[in-house]
C-alpha cells in the first residue's frame, strides 16, 4: 500500500496535465494536512513540471515517461521499483520543492520570503552574502510534508521511494548557482554581494538523468521486498541504505522489456513511436533514436510523408480582391513499424532497457 499512495498523489495532482480525468485536486487535498492547503497550487504546478521534465528527458528512450506511469499498476498488487520509477520519484519531489521555493522567493506565499539568514556575513575573499537567496529550506520542508508523508509503509519499497524523493530534493540544492553583483568605484568590483539562486529546472532534470544512468540496484530477494513492517526488514534496509549516498538514485528490480507492448504492466511498447534520422543540432542520443527504438526492438523504420497545402504569395488586386497561390509543403517523419510479413519485436541486439 505504501507505493500506492505516492502514485495516487502524482496521478491526481497532475489532473490538469491528463485531460479526461474527472477527479479534481480538491479531492486529494481534503485528505491532506490542512496546515498546508495554502500551498496546494504550488504543489500542483510543481508536480506537473516534474512530469513534463520527465517526458522531455526520456523523449527518445524506449521508456518515455508514459501517462500510464502515473497510475497504479495492479500487476501482482505492486508497481515495480525500477531504475525509471526512481527517476520519476526524484523529479516529482524536485518539481514540488522547486516551485514552492521559487514562489516563496517571489513573495507569492504568505509568511515566506527570501532567505536572508546569511546577509551581511563574509562569504569568501572579496564578497559578502546579500540580495535575495532562494529559500530552499522552506521549499524542502513543505515538499517533504506533502510527498514523503504519503509513504505510510515501512517496507523496502517505501524506503527506496523516500530515498529517491530526498535525492530529488538534494538535486535542487546541488544545482543552485551563486549570483554576484560588483561594487566599487567605476565598477572596479573591489567587493561583491552574492546570493544563491535556483537553476533552470531543465538543469535539475539533466542532473537527475545522469543520476538515473548511474542508479544503484539493491540486491534483495522477493520475500524481503514484500516484507511489511517487520523489525528485521527495517534494520536490514537501514544498514543497506546507510552505505549509499543520499544524493544517489536506487532501485529494486530490473527494468522490463520496454520494446514490447505489455498491457498488464501498462507499457505501450515502441511500435508507432517517432524517431529522428536527420536534422540540425541533434545530439548523439537523438541521432541514434531510430536504431534504439526501432531496429534494436525488431522493428523497421517507416518513412511517412504528408503534403500540406496552404495559401501563399497572396496579392491584393484593385478593387477589391485578394488572389493567392496554393503552395504545398511535404513533411517527413520516421516511425517504428512492424517488419513486412513478421510480428515484430524479434530483437536484433539488446543494449538494456533504454
Amino acid at each position: 500500500m505504501a507505493y500506492f499512495f505516492l502514485w495516487f498523489f502524482l496521478f491526481f495532482i497532475c489532473d490538469m496535465a491528463l485531460p479526461g480525468h474527472t477527479w479534481k485536486m480538491n479531492n486529494l487535498l481534503m485528505t491532506g494536512p490542512k496546515a498546508y492547503l495554502t500551498y496546494a497550487s504550488s504543489v500542483q504546478v510543481g508536480a506537473q513540471s516534474g512530469i513534463r521534465e520527465c517526458k522531455h528527458q526520456f523523449a527518445w528512450d524506449r521508456w518515455n515517461c508514459p501517462d500510464s506511469a502515473l497510475q497504479l499498476s495492479t500487476h501482482k498488487g505492486f508497481r515495480s521499483a525500477t531504475r525509471e520509477t526512481s527517476f520519476l520519484h526524484a523529479i516529482s519531489a524536485a518539481g514540488v520543492m522547486y516551485t514552492l521555493t521559487r514562489n516563496c522567493s517571489l513573495g507569492d506565499l504568505d509568511d515566506c520570503g527570501c532567505d536572508s539568514s546569511r546577509n551581511g556575513k563574509l562569504g569568501g575573499r572579496g564578497w559578502l552574502w546579500g540580495g535575495c537567496s532562494d529559500n530552499v529550506d522552506f521549499g524542502e520542508r513543505i515538499s517533504k510534508q506533502y510527498v514523503d508523508a504519503l509513504e505510510t509503509g515501512q517496507d523496502s519499497r517505501a524506503a527506496v521511494n523516500l530515498h529517491n524523493n530526498e535525492a530529488g530534493r538534494l538535486a535542487v540544492k546541488a544545482t543552485m548557482k551563486r549570483i554576484c553583483r560588483c561594487h566599487g568605484m567605476s565598477e572596479s568590483c573591489t567587493m561583491q554581494t552574492c546570493w544563491m539562486q535556483l537553476s533552470d529546472f531543465g538543469e535539475i532534470g539533466n542532473y537527475l538523468k545522469v543520476k538515473h544512468d548511474q542508479a544503484q540496484k539493491l540486491e534483495m530477494d522477493k520475500r524481503q521486498m514484500r516484507a511489511a513492517n517487520s523489525a528485521d526488514n527495517r534494520v536490514a534496509m537501514a544498514d543497506t541504505l546507510g552505505s549509499i549516498a543520499r544524493s544517489e538514485l536506487i532501485y529494486l528490480e530490473d527494468s522490463p522489456d520496454y520494446c514490447a507492448k505489455n498491457l498488464s504492466l501498462g507499457l505501450p511498447g515502441t511500435e508507432g513511436r517517432d524517431c529522428v534520422q536527420h536534422g540540425e543540432s541533434l545530439t548523439q542520443w537523438e541521432r541514434r533514436s531510430c536504431r534504439r527504438l526501432c531496429h534494436e526492438c525488431g522493428l523497421r523504420v517507416e518513412e511517412r510523408r504528408t503534403e500540406i497545402v496552404s495559401s501563399c504569395n497572396c496579392k491584393f488586386h484593385w478593387c477589391c480582391t485578394v488572389k493567392c497561390e496554393n503552395c504545398s509543403q511535404v513533411t517527413v517523419k520516421h516511425v517504428c513499424a512492424r517488419r513486412h510479413g513478421g510480428h515484430g519485436h524479434q530483437r536484433r541486439r539488446s543494449r538494456g532497457p533504454k
